[in-house]
């Protein structure tokens, strides 16, 4: 059976003999095997946060073009897209290497199983932004469409998730984690206020029904965003510390 590096090193395996060249190449080839180890880590970690970056930043720039219905702006934002789908991938056979190759164990293991989970999560937050640049230049009338000025709020909570979120997973930050957590709560408030909003706008400007039916999409998919940044947080959390969050609501009730 394969063992994790960093538990043998700890324990150490039969004590060669004093002076033995057995003992000295046995040890050189358990350091360098942890040196490669560490290496992969601090790799897939670097992957995560350029993949988390890239993401939030995704977000605002869509954010931007939807506003300013700048269209080329937009046209960016869904081309760069194309990375964070790459960096997914690129994380996903780094994971997978060291899981093979290495055979992670405890705090090791959490961390490259949920480095997998929120690839996979990163991707769809890059999604959803370029959903939003998709319908930058579907609004119309926007200078004169009041319901426009609702949305930028929205993104904001849910970009400072997004951004909070990434911190959290850097810092291994498990009550930062929760707290971001108890946040969703404030961007379903809003995407329900927003909901309402739009409906009532259609409904007593029913010429503006297309641009409103764009908007709520947009909301749909901050809230979507939200979602996910929770769903991160979790994942952090459980990396952290081993639980997951509702085990730790369930035993507080």
């Amino acid at each position: 059976m394969l063992t994790n590096p960093r538990q043998e090193l700890v324990k150490g395996r039969s004590a060669p003999a004093a002076g033995s060249t057995e003992g000295k190449d046995e040890s050189m080839a358990l350091e360098h095997t942890v040196k490669a180890f560490d290496e992969d880590i601090t790799r897939l970690r670097g992957l995560i946060a350029e993949m988390g970056g890239l993401a939030e930043v995704a977000l605002s720039e869509a954010m931007d073009a939807l506003i300013k219905g700048n269209d080329q702006l937009a046209t960016e934002v869904m081309a760069r897209d194309k990375r964070i789908d790459a960096l997914e991938a690129e994380i996903d056979r780094l994971a997978v290497r060291v899981l093979a190759l290495r055979a992670p164990m405890a705090d090791d293991l959490r961390e490259i199983i949920a480095a997998l989970k929120i690839a996979g999560v990163l991707e769809r937050i890059g999604d959803y932004a370029k959903n939003i640049a998709r319908s930058a230049g579907k609004i119309e009338n926007r200078k004169k469409f009041e319901p426009l000025t609702l949305i930028p709020a929205m993104a904001d909570l849910a970009g400072e998730m997004v951004h909070d979120v990434l911190t959290a997973y850097a810092a291994r930050d498990a009550a930062l984690a929760a707290e971001i957590c108890a946040r969703d709560e404030k961007v379903d408030a809003f995407y329900d206020s927003i909901f309402r909003n739009l409906v009532s706008h259609m409904v007593e400007n029913p010429s503006t029904i297309s641009s409103a039916a764009q908007l709520l999409f947009v909301a749909r998919n901050i809230e979507r965003i939200g979602d996910h940044a929770t769903n991160v947080a979790e994942m952090v959390h459980f990396a952290a510390t081993g639980t997951y969050l509702t085990d730790r609501e369930e035993r507080a009730a």
